[in-house]
This record gives structure tokens, sequence and C-alpha cells, in this order.
């Protein structure tokens, strides 16, 4: 597995409503992608412009393909990117230690 943590933070209040239809209209053309395990949008409470993405992929190269489909090239390219800063953490979840 690959898993994907995206922080988002939109730089213009007016832009908020826009980046949070478009990250709606992402999830479910992410979730067609082969190999996209799961992928959700959270809009921060606290923080209305500040959004984070969890994402995880079957594998790296899955994740990779990700940036050539249509979610990517239609939507996250054109109409998100512009209007935030963003930190891409790729990240693995803490389990128990076994002895």
């Amino acid at each position: 597995m690959f898993d994907l943590i995206v922080i988002v933070r939109v730089r213009a209040g007016d832009d908020i409503p826009a980046v949070a239809d478009a990250l709606t209209r992402m999830r479910p053309m992410c979730l067609a992608e082969d190999g996209c395990v799961s992928w959700e949008a959270y809009q921060s409470e606290e923080e209305p412009g500040r959004f984070v993405l969890v994402e995880r992929w079957a594998s790296r190269g899955h994740w990779e393909a990700h940036d050539g489909g249509a979610a990517i090239q239609e939507v996250y390219l054109p109409e998100i990117l512009p209007r935030v800063e963003r930190e891409v953490h790729p990240s693995r979840p803490l389990r128990p230690v076994t002895a």
C-alpha cells in the first residue's frame, strides 16, 4: 500500500467554495482509477480554508499514474492548484510494535 496525506490551504477566502466543490467532484473520479483503495477530502471546521486529503493507493506506481488521470488533469491542476498552497506527505500508519 501507498498512503498519502495532502494538506491544502486556500490562499483567498473567496476561493474556499470553489476548492471545496472541486475536491468533492474529484472523489468519484479518483475512486474509479485503477489502484485507488480510498480517497477522502476533509475540510477543517476550525479553519474552513484548510483541507486534508487522505489517499490510499495499491502501490506508489498507481499513485504516480494518477497524475495523468482526469481528476488531476481536468480538476486539480486547473481549478485547485492555482488557488492553494499545499504540502504532500507520503505517509504510513502507526501500528503497535509486536515482539
